[in-house]
């Protein structure tokens, strides 16, 4: 019988059979593969071996002086084929290159901190575009009027009480006052000319802590294309049963808020009551002030309204502006009485005016003052960027209105209304977009 071959083996090679048992004793005859000449294993019943067989001829073929060694397959397909199917034991792999693993968090430094994208905001530095928020105030201090306001300049993308606002959908769930909400629609409408249509609103019962009101919600709200901005109205109706002031109760409360918000991939905005003693804050217990993103409180002292930023982790906390109810009429009710509701509308009151208003140089007040009744008596409404119902002033009527009473020689008039015009925007106490110049809503 021939004996066998390995094919591709030369005296050159560094090719080893390496086994893990030095003892080589016990082999009738192998086939060794050394350094100096061919190696030939002979062995005329290897075809026929057992297992065992083929163990122990493969145990003798090892070169003593290749001990210590890494062996590595031989390229020959069949004898590699037979060596993995008889004997994989013996045999020693090259070490593999290490494989670095997948850790769970990940360490960065200041560099790669500071390449994160910055912070979005649906209301600059009020409403991130992201997380959750509650707007708070004891009853009959104008917070839904409010809320909706807010959500009417979030779908048309005006700007709110003097922050710039990205255009976005809503979802209204109004578990609390349907009625009135609907008579809040029809005086904004009245007032303002229209309503968003990218606002959308719902009016059935929902629950906050049920897994399946959870589903259902959130589809609805995707399915509509409404699910930048969910208002829950309010947070007391959502969680029936449960009582906000108990730390567990609360921690569930937060933990079915979160994971609604995940669901719609935008802002979750609760409306809430404060407590007995209004001083004190948001009703129920402190972690939910905690667990917020943004938290806004409503305050009432008479007529005059105003709604404070009690809470941004990147905002401007303390900020605050003024506002007041105005009364619309809506017709008659079915008993022939006058039925009524209201919009929000900014204090324009000497009061409120002086608590908001920013430093102004003289000829940023001289400015103010000039374009003060001109452009409330303006046709021009509504212009590119105004809010609804907002007089607008173009740029350049301005400066002509405000250069002949700059006190400064002819030839810088011009100018110096220019520098005038645009400290008063800078300092927020008027709104540029385009050619349009308006007046802030919060002052």
């Amino acid at each position: 019988m021939n004996p066998l071959k390995i094919a591709g083996q030369d005296a050159s090679s560094t090719r080893h059979y390496m086994t893990t048992n030095g003892n080589a004793s016990g082999a009738t005859e192998a086939f060794k593969l050394n350094q100096s000449s061919e190696t030939i294993a002979r062995n005329d019943d290897l075809r026929n071996e057992s297992k065992r067989k083929f163990k122990k001829l493969l145990l003798a073929s090892s070169n003593s002086g290749a001990l210590g060694e890494l062996a590595v397959l031989p390229t020959d397909t069949s004898v590699k084929d037979l060596m993995q199917e008889y004997c994989p034991d013996v045999l020693i792999y090259p070490p593999e290159a290490p494989v670095v693993p997948i850790l769970r968090y990940q360490v960065k430094t200041a560099d790669d901190m500071c390449k994160l994208p910055s912070i979005q905001w649906l209301i600059k530095n009020v409403l991130p575009s992201h997380g959750l928020a509650v707007i708070y105030g004891p009853s009959g201090s104008g917070k839904s009027f409010l809320v909706l306001d807010m959500l009417q300049s979030l779908a048309f993308g005006c700007g709110w009480f003097g922050h710039k606002v990205k255009q976005c959908s809503v979802t209204y769930v109004a578990l609390e006052g349907e009625v009135g909400l609907a008579g809040r629609i029809k005086a904004y409408v009245s007032r303002h000319g229209s309503t968003s249509s990218a606002i959308g609103y719902i009016a059935q019962s929902f629950t906050l802590t049920e897994t399946d009101d959870i589903n259902e919600l959130a589809k609805a709200i995707l399915a509509a294309g409404t699910s930048d901005v969910v208002v829950v109205d309010t947070l007391s109706r959502a969680i029936a049963g449960l009582d906000e002031n108990d730390s567990k109760a609360m921690g569930l409360i937060i933990a079915a808020a979160k994971i609604l918000q995940e669901m719609i991939g935008g802002l979750l905005l609760f409306v809430h009551h404060t407590g007995k003693d209004a001083s004190r804050g948001m009703r129920g217990h402190s972690a939910l002030h905690a667990a917020v993103d943004c938290a806004i409180e409503v305050k009432r002292t008479g007529d005059n309204r105003e709604w404070i930023l009690a809470k941004s982790k990147d905002g401007e906390d303390g900020a605050s502006h003024s506002f007041k109810l105005e009364v619309v009429s809506l017709g008659v009710d079915i008993d022939g009485d006058e039925d009524t509701s209201c919009v929000v509308v900014p204090n324009q009151s000497a009061q409120a005016v002086q608590k908001k208003m920013p430093k102004l140089a003289s000829n940023q007040t001289i400015a103010l003052n000039a374009l003060e009744e001109p452009m409330c008596k303006s046709v021009d409404i509504d212009q590119e960027g105004a809010p609804p119902g907002r007089h607008c002033l173009r740029f350049d009527e301005a400066i002509a209105i405000v250069a002949p009473l700059m006190p400064a020689a002819a030839k810088h008039q011009k100018e110096r209304a220019k520098v005038a015009i645009t400290g008063l925007v800078g300092k927020g106490v008027l709104s540029e977009d385009g050619e349009w110049l308006f007046r802030n809503q919060s002052l």
